[in-house]
């Protein structure tokens, strides 16, 4: 188990679309434009990833636990190494390709994992849904 991340350490996520740009000051980008894509279902493309319909869809992909699991265990170490270094923040980009429905749901859950460590800030913004 890593030591507990420092208590200055904040970690922004930003759920972003990649047709938008990429957020300027991200440290890291993960892209999940593999994941099914729900705006190509009709009932829930006018919905976003904190949707019950979109969270219930994303969910059932196959591929979602394994690549949270990795992805978290990826970050655990990479958050350790920036508070190692000194850092006082980093910012963690998510982006399909709107920015509603994908990048939204792993923001969410990423940032729920992500608030088992010890001292660490979490926050969350969804650039594409803060924009409409």
């Amino acid at each position: 188990m890593p030591e507990p991340l420092g208590p200055d350490l904040a970690v922004r996520i930003v759920a972003f679309g990649f047709k938008f740009g990429l957020p300027q000051d991200a440290d890291l980008v993960f892209d999940v434009r593999f994941l099914s894509n729900p705006n190509y279902i009709a009932a829930l493309q006018p919905l976003t990833g904190r949707d019950a319909a979109v969270i219930e869809f994303m969910g059932r992909l196959p591929e979602i636990e394994p690549f949270l699991e990795r992805l978290g265990a990826l970050l655990d170490f990479l958050l350790e190494q920036y508070r190692r270094s000194g850092r006082a923040a980093v910012t963690i980009g998510i982006g399909c390709t709107g920015g509603w429905h994908r990048s939204v749901y792993v923001a969410d859950r990423l940032a729920a994992d992500l608030r088992r460590l010890p001292g660490v800030a979490i926050s969350v913004e969804s650039r594409e849904l803060a924009a409409a």
